[in-house]
C-alpha cells in the first residue's frame, strides 16, 4: 500500500450538519463501490489489512487497525490502480462548483437558528416552543435521512440530476416559506419540501469531488465543504439586515433566489468523471430494495460500534439543539436581534478553527481520545458560562467561541472514528446505519428542548442549556466507552 503523508486535513468533515461530508470524503464514490469491489477482491482486501501497533491491540474478532489514517488508506485501496487527475482546470472547477452548492446546502442547515428566532417572535408567537420545534426537527430529520440515499443515487445516475431537482425543491420551499403563517404551512414548505431538496443535493455535491482526487481527496473535500461554514457566517447577518429593511416575506424570497443562484453556478460546473454504477435488479421493486443495503443493523451487535452510534446521535443532537436555540436564548435575556444573529456567525467561525485544530491533533493523540476530550470540554464550557452567567454578554461570547471550537471535532472526526473500528467492506453500511439512528435522535431532541423551554422563561432556557450540556457529555462518555472496549483503561494509548 502506498504510504501517504499524514495531514490534519485528511480527517476533516464539515456540518452541522457538515455531517455527510465525511462519508463521501472517506468512502470515495459511496458505499456501492466499496461493497461491490470488496466482494470481488475480498482476499486481496484481507491481505491489505492494517498491521496493528502492539500498544493498540484489539479484539481478535475485529481485524482492523486502530489508526484512522491507515483506515482511510485501506478505504481507498480499491482505487489504487485507478487514474485520478489530482488537479487541473476541470477538477478545480468541480471543487468550486461543489463549494458553491454547499454554500446553499450546508449554509441552510447552519441558518435554522435564525428562522426559529424570527418566526417564534412573529408568525408563531402564540404557539408553544415545543410545537414550533417540530418544524426544525422534521427538517433536519428529512435532510439527514435523504442524504444517506442520495449518495447511492448519485453513484448510479450522476450528479446533475439530483442537484437540479434538489435545488428547485429547496428554492420552492424557501420561497413558499415567505407566505407561511401557521405551523403546518412551515412544515410543508420548509420541513418537507426544503428538507427533501437539501438532502438530495448535499451528498452528490460532496461525492463528485472524489471522482477527481484520491491522494488529495481529504483536502479538496474539506475545501469544498467550507462553503457550508461561509453560508453559516454570512446568511444570519444578511437575513437580519433584510428582515429590517424589506420585511420577512421579501427576505425569504431574496434568500431563496440567492440559494438558487449558488446552485445554478454549482450545476454548471460539477460533473462526474467515473462511469455510473449499474443499478442492481431489473424492476423497480428490486432497485428500491437495493437501497436498503445502505444499512448494517447486524453491526449493532458489535458493542464498540453500538456505543459509537449512541455517541454520534447524542453529539449531533446537542450541537443542533444549541444551533436552533442559541439566538432565542440571547433574545430571552434581553439582547438585541443583531447580537443574537451575530452569535450564530461567531459560533461557525469558532467551529471552522476547531475543526482544523482537532483534526490536526487527532493524528498525533488519537481520534477517539480527541473525541471524548473535546465533547467533555464542550459540556464544561456550557456549565461554567451559560448556566450561571447566561445573562451577561461576555459570557455569551465566551460560550459561543468555546462551544463552536470544541464541537468542531463533531464535524471532522465522526466518520474517521467509524472507519477506525470498521472493516473496509463494512464501512459504507455502518456509516449509513450510524446516521440512520442519528436522524431519529435529531427528530426528537429539538422538540424535547422546546418542551423544556416551555413558555420561554429564563429558567426554561437555562434548563435547555443543561439538557444540551448533559447530552454532549453523555456523547463523550459513549465514545470513551467504545475506546475502552478496544484498548482498556490506558489513557496514554493513541487510539
Amino acid at each position: 500500500m502506498e504510504n501517504r503523508p499524514s495531514s490534519p486535513l485528511d480527517t476533516s468533515k464539515t456540518v452541522c450538519v457538515d455531517n455527510m461530508t465525511g462519508y463521501f470524503d472517506q468512502v470515495g464514490t459511496s458505499m456501492d463501490r466499496i461493497q461491490s469491489i470488496a466482494q470481488s477482491k475480498k482476499e486481496d482486501a484481507n491481505e491489505r489489512d492494517i498491521e496493528l501497533n502492539p500498544l493498540e491491540s484489539v479484539d481478535s474478532n475485529n481485524t482492523i487497525g486502530n489508526n484512522a489514517e491507515n483506515a482511510k488508506d485501506n478505504m481507498f485501496g480499491e482505487d489504487a490502480d485507478m487514474y485520478f487527475p489530482e488537479g487541473g482546470l476541470k477538477a478545480y472547477s468541480v471543487v468550486f462548483g461543489s463549494f458553491m452548492g454547499l454554500i446553499s446546502g450546508f449554509g441552510l442547515l447552519n441558518t435554522t437558528g435564525v428562522f426559529e428566532t424570527y418566526i417564534s417572535e412573529h408568525q408563531l408567537k402564540d404557539v408553544e416552543n415545543s410545537t414550533v420545534a417540530w418544524i426544525f426537527s422534521i427538517f433536519l430529520f428529512i435532510t439527514f435521512l435523504t442524504s444517506i440515499f442520495s449518495g447511492t443515487y448519485f453513484d448510479r445516475h450522476g450528479v446533475r440530476g439530483p442537484v437540479i431537482v434538489g435545488a428547485l425543491m429547496t428554492f420552492a420551499g424557501l420561497f413558499a416559506m415567505g407566505n407561511c403563517t401557521k405551523v403546518w404551512h412551515f412544515i410543508l414548505s420548509f420541513s418537507i419540501l426544503a428538507g427533501l431538496g437539501n438532502g438530495i443535493t448535499t451528498s452528490p455535491l460532496i461525492g463528485v469531488v472524489a471522482h477527481y482526487f484520491n491522494r488529495k481527496r481529504g483536502f479538496m473535500s474539506s475545501l469544498a465543504s467550507t462553503g457550508g461554514s461561509i453560508g453559516g457566517i454570512v446568511f444570519p447577518i444578511m437575513n437580519r439586515k433584510l428582515f429590517e429593511s424589506v420585511g420577512y416575506t421579501w427576505t425569504m424570497r431574496i434568500f431563496s433566489f440567492i440559494v438558487l443562484g449558488c446552485y445554478i453556478v454549482s450545476v454548471s460546473l460539477v460533473k462526474e468523471r467515473l462511469p455510473h454504477k449499474e443499478s442492481p435488479g431489473k424492476n423497480m421493486g428490486q432497485k428500491f430494495m437495493s437501497y436498503l443495503t445502505a444499512f448494517d443493523i447486524k453491526g449493532l451487535k458489535s458493542k464498540d460500534f453500538f456505543f459509537v452510534c449512541l455517541g454520534t446521535a447524542f453529539a449531533e443532537s446537542a450541537v443542533l439543539i444549541m444551533a436552533t436555540y442559541q439566538a432565542s436564548f440571547a433574545r430571552a435575556h434581553g439582547f438585541s436581534i443583531s447580537t443574537a444573529y451575530l452569535l450564530i456567525s461567531i459560533s461557525h467561525v469558532g467551529g471552522m478553527i476547531g475543526r482544523w485544530i482537532t483534526g490536526y491533533l487527532s493524528d498525533r493523540i488519537g481520534r477517539f481520545n480527541i473525541m471524548y476530550i473535546t465533547l467533555s470540554m464542550a459540556a464544561v464550557v456550557a456549565f461554567v458560562t451559560l448556566v450561571p452567567f447566561g445573562g451577561h454578554l461576555p459570557a455569551l461570547y465566551v460560550f459561543t467561541v468555546g462551544w463552536g471550537f470544541f464541537t468542531g471535532s463533531v464535524f471532522s472526526l465522526l466518520p474517521v472514528c467509524c472507519a477506525q473500528i470498521s472493516k473496509t467492506e463494512d464501512f459504507g453500511r455502518r456509516y449509513g446505519t450510524m446516521y440512520f439512528i442519528t436522524a431519529f435522535g435529531v427528530l426528537v431532541c429539538i422538540p424535547i428542548s422546546g418542551a423544556i423551554i416551555g413558555e420561554g422563561s429564563l429558567t426554561g432556557y437555562r434548563n435547555m442549556v443543561i439538557h444540551a450540556g448533559v447530552t454532549i457529555f453523555a456523547s463523550g462518555c459513549f465514545y470513551f466507552t467504545a475506546r475502552t472496549m478496544r484498548v482498556g483503561l490506558k489513557f496514554f494509548t493513541k487510539f
